[in-house]
């Protein structure tokens, strides 16, 4: 992974004094909250419902054993002694006070991070693939052209105070699990006469305004990535709307003007911005790739520990079938590991979770964690004779559970419990629908079932890319939930449509168990996900399970 340099060193150490100044001169008064808003933002600071949340930086999702701890000393010194992975790859801490946050940002500083532009107006957290370096489908690895992009990004002076927040996605493998499509910018590597580019697509993204990304550029050359991504982002800031936050991303100027009008905006600046690059961009990109090698994997190493556990104990079996997948390398395996244990907040991993994990990838996995934009945390380069020691491990810590992909397998954001925007709670809704399932024990029989939860219109649960997505509202007062169907955040990405009306917190968990014993009921066979039906049979059925009395009304 990426160490960072002296220059990212001292760049870092310096922001975090020149906040702790701003935020010694607002508690003296010095500095009013609405002049202080600015600063806070540009260093990931929020003032959310109860307390301000600090929002740290983990780019395109990669993060070591030392870091994590550090996470862990945080959560417990200066937090209530556990931290939120978010959809963005990042974590948040929700309960700092103000007056420790500098703290926080110098520790943080002591191993690489920071939470610079994890907010505001300019170029977000780049996230990518949680796979990335290991999947068996991958083109190559896309974390160095990740970093090379993040370092580009970082206090560039054009992209400080864009019309609106910039989100960037990058993968490397056909398979899309990335969301690339539902970005600002989305990055799909792709392979074209023995080379390697990128398919560029512009103008996705969720919240009031669901919209799936169009292909501006079918292949772009990697050596001409970074001058085509200036050459967008110059674009939209000059065609970007600034009378509207509602209307000013980039997805509205391609709704707007049209993905013809914006490729020749594009196409006109690259010409421009590809000279002034001359090659210096290539060679920041060699030295970056020398710190992504693939770790010395070990060879002969017999499997027959995991083939003999998978053999004699059925609980680690289904976690094996659930929560692997395929390593370059068939002697590993890609290890995703569950925050979601049933009744548990999605996202939410102790400090001594925090550890254990770390331990676990010092021991085991190459040193090396990865955050995945659905919550969960992933070790990528783990062999299968160690997989029965670290599935007993993991138990005994509560992050055993066995639902990756299944129907308890939520995103949730921090919904009405934290956040200042929200219009429901989001994360009670999760728990009472995987306790449900749970309970009913259907969760292995159901199969793939995405359900992606938000607690308003800003769509940080991504609930309209889930084949269930579930949006909680208030209606004059009262929480209401409405529910959309067929979404899809994969290669084949589509956006949710809505089912019809809401339904109140106590009907919502309800209408979702009728909708999945409906999906049941029609489905063709055990192998046909929730997806794969909707898609066959269309919406009508669907809704006839959520409206039954509708259903025999009519």
């Amino acid at each position: 992974m990426y160490h960072h340099s002296e220059f990212d060193r001292a760049f870092v150490i310096d922001r975090a004094e020149r906040f702790r100044d701003q935020v010694n001169r607002r508690i003296s008064g010095a500095l009013t909250e609405e002049e202080f808003r600015p600063l806070r933002l540009m260093n990931g600071v929020y003032l959310q419902l109860h307390a301000y949340m600090l929002r740290i930086a983990i780019p395109y999702g990669t993060i070591s054993p030392d870091q994590m701890r550090r996470l862990a000393h945080i959560a417990d010194r200066w937090d209530k002694g556990y931290g939120h992975f978010t959809t963005r790859q990042n974590i948040q801490f929700n309960w700092p006070k103000l007056v420790d946050i500098p703290d926080m940002l110098d520790s943080l500083a002591e191993v690489g991070m920071h939470a610079i532009q994890t907010s505001g107006n300019t170029i977000r957290n780049v996230t990518a693939d949680h796979f990335s370096g290991a999947a068996a489908d991958e083109i190559a690895d896309p974390r160095p052209y990740a970093e090379l992009i993040r370092q580009w990004s970082t206090d560039h002076p054009e992209f400080q105070f864009l019309p609106r927040k910039f989100k960037i996605a990058v993968s490397g493998s056909p398979n899309d699990r990335a969301v690339v499509k539902s970005h600002d910018i989305g990055l799909r590597m792709v392979r074209r006469d023995d080379q390697i580019g990128f398919e560029v697509s512009v103008g996705g993204g969720l919240g009031r305004t669901p919209l799936v990304g169009k292909v501006v550029n079918e292949f772009v050359p990697t050596t001409d990535l970074l001058p085509y991504l200036e050459a967008i982002l110059s674009a939209y800031n000059t065609v970007g709307r600034r009378d509207n936050k509602y209307k000013a991303r980039l997805k509205i100027a391609v709704q707007e003007l049209g993905i013809d009008h914006i490729r020749e905006l594009v196409e006109a600046r690259f010409a421009e911005t590809r000279p002034m690059f001359d090659g210096s961009d290539q060679a920041v990109l060699a030295e970056i790739a020398k710190q992504f090698a693939q770790p010395e994997l070990v060879e002969g190493r017999s499997t027959a520990a995991y083939d003999a556990a998978r053999d004699a104990d059925p609980v680690f079996r289904s976690w094996a079938d659930t929560n692997l997948h395929d390593h370059k390398n068939p002697d590993y395996a890609i290890v995703t590991v569950s925050t979601k244990k049933h009744g548990a907040t999605p996202g939410d991993a102790t400090s001594d979770q925090m550890r254990l994990l770390a331990d676990i990838a010092e021991e085991y996995g190459q040193g090396d964690l990865r955050i995945s934009h659905e919550q969960n945390v992933v070790m990528p380069h783990i062999h299968r004779a160690d997989l029965p020691a670290i599935h007993a491990k993991l138990r005994e810590a509560g992050l055993g559970t066995a639902n990756i992909g299944l129907v308890s397998d939520i995103i949730a954001c921090p919904g009405l419990d934290y956040c200042a925007l929200a219009t429901a709670r989001s994360i009670p809704i999760a728990q009472q629908i995987a306790t449900r399932f749970d309970e009913l024990k259907l969760e292995h029989e159901i199969g793939e079932l995405k359900i992606k939860i938000s607690g308003c219109i800003n769509a940080c649960g991504h609930h309209h890319v889930g084949h269930i997505g579930i949006l909680g509202l208030d209606r004059a007062g009262v929480e209401n939930y409405q529910v959309t169907l067929g979404g899809d955040g994969t290669e084949t990405m589509s956006v949710g449509e809505r089912a019809g009306p809401g339904f109140s917190k106590d009907e919502i968990i309800p209408a979702i168990e009728r909708l999945v014993q409906g999906y049941l009921a029609i489905r063709e066979d055990e192998d046909e996900t929730f997806l794969q039906a909707y898609r066959r049979l269309g919406p009508a059925p669907f809704k006839a399970a959520l409206y039954p009395a509708e259903e025999k009304a009519a």
